[in-house]
């Protein structure tokens, strides 16, 4: 039996959701972009009431991906989690990625070569570093490979040894290259690179190629 649209009133608490009358009575709440093409008169069958309230869960789970997207890029996995986490069911939350995919708002291939460099702009970390990384976003491994293929992992440990640098800047040879190595093989960085990097700064630091220690002169002759 169909039921009479007796009102549409935009709720007080939030004006984006619509609160619709059926036959006097309050029936249910709707996104205002789903109860757009409804009006007072209209009569509406139990099956169009439940395709709108499908439209709406459907909705309402998109603009909760569209906020939690609004305040960084993210991955797949990451939003896939956060809706599951409202309690949203999991064909609707397919359905939702499906469209922001469709839309560009969820890439892992763009989200991967972000990340890379990012993290190379504000904290350099070595490539397996970056993986590892990557793979906790439950990023696929085609799409971590592709971000990290053409890294230069000698100048990521560079950039990433020179933001400490001049903090030991003052200490002699040993000390500064024991700080620097451990500094560096934290952030991921094997030994071969991080000892080949730690030389080439000190020798920068220290101009006169005659003050820098003849085994670091070696490290960075290799």
């Amino acid at each position: 039996m169909d039921r009479r649209i007796s009102a549409l009133t935009a709720q007080k608490r939030n004006p984006e959701r619509i609160n619709v009358y059926l036959d006097g009575e309050f029936a249910f709440g709707l996104s205002r972009i789903v109860a757009a093409w409804l009006y007072v008169g209209q009569e509406l069958s139990d099956e169009k009431i439940a395709e709108l309230q499908s439209g709406d869960m459907h909705e309402s789970a998109y603009q909760k991906a569209l906020n939690y997207l609004s305040y960084r890029i993210r991955s797949e996995a990451e939003v896939r989690k956060h809706l599951v986490g409202k309690g949203i069911q999991e064909e609707v939350v397919e359905q939702v990625l499906v469209r922001l995919q469709n839309a560009g708002l969820v890439d892992d291939e763009l989200f991967a070569r972000s990340w890379v460099e990012n993290r190379s702009e504000y904290r350099p970390r070595s490539r397996r570093a970056l993986v590892y990384e990557l793979k906790r976003k439950g990023v696929s491994e085609a799409a971590i490979h592709s971000a990290v293929d053409q890294i230069d992992e000698e100048e990521l440990a560079y950039l990433a040894a020179l933001k400490k640098a001049m903090r030991y800047n003052r200490l002699e040879w040993p000390a500064f290259r024991q700080k620097m190595h451990t500094y560096l093989v934290g952030r991921g960085f094997n030994y071969e690179v991080s000892s080949q990097v730690v030389a080439r700064i000190w020798r920068e630091i220290n101009e006169d190629i005659d003050s820098v220690p003849n085994a670091a002169k070696k490290e960075v002759d290799q």
